[in-house]
């Protein structure tokens, strides 16, 4: 917000006549300022100037005010998921390549709601209270051999973690979908159990739901 505010102060956004005359200057404000000081110079910089610095200030407290608004939905009919993904991920190179190219073998997932243990849970909780799937098929050497580029050599192969967090809530009789994160599934899978209403804070453009609270 600061740099936004420098970049409004030295552009010329407020050269024109509408910014230079929306703030008139009251007699009371201007009388002191205007008495010239001891040495003969006045106090208060060119008129212009400090119409231009009021303007600046302004806008970037509305820009502020803006940016800041956010929409809140109050629900007690709400669904939070959590689907965690294990995938066999291979690196190739040669010794000239500076960033080796990558490959995704085997996966599998596991949907968790609510904080609920999902059916086919091979392990967990972990310490974010999700439930994950027994891992995919190791790649065999085989299957490392047959994605090799000639003059390539693969590494081993490493298993990654993956979350990708929803919560569903309806609206009348419309039900919205929208990718949220841990903090909201946890909130989700505490106060469902009493069925307690919760605030969700939406992100910009409501594409997200950011924050859950009571």
């Amino acid at each position: 917000m600061v740099n936004f505010c420098n970049f409004l102060m030295k552009t010329n956004i407020c050269d024109s006549p509408v910014a230079t005359n929306a703030l008139p200057t009251s007699p009371a404000f201007s009388t002191n300022l205007d008495k010239p000081s001891s040495k003969g110079m006045s106090c208060r910089p060119p008129k212009t100037r400090l119409h231009k610095y009021i303007f600046s200030v302004l806008s970037c407290s509305s820009l502020a005010i803006a940016l800041a608004g956010c929409n809140s939905i109050l629900t007690d009919r709400y669904e939070a998921t959590a689907k965690v993904t294990y995938t066999w991920l291979v690196e190739y190179s040669t010794p000239r390549d500076k960033h080796p190219r990558q490959e995704t073998f085997g996966t599998s997932s596991l949907v968790n709601r609510n904080g609920q243990k999902p059916e086919g849970a091979f392990t967990g909780p972990d310490d974010k209270g999700l439930w994950w799937p027994a891992l995919p098929p190791r790649p065999t050497l085989e299957d490392l051999e047959q994605r090799q580029k000639s003059g390539e050599k693969h590494g081993k192969p490493e298993i990654l973690k993956d979350v990708d967090y929803h919560l569903s809530y309806q609206v009348g009789e419309e039900t919205v979908s929208l990718p949220t994160n841990h903090q909201v599934y946890r909130e989700v899978a505490k106060a469902i159990p009493e069925s307690l209403p919760l605030k969700f804070t939406l992100g910009v453009g409501n594409a997200s739901v950011d924050k859950a609270e009571r």
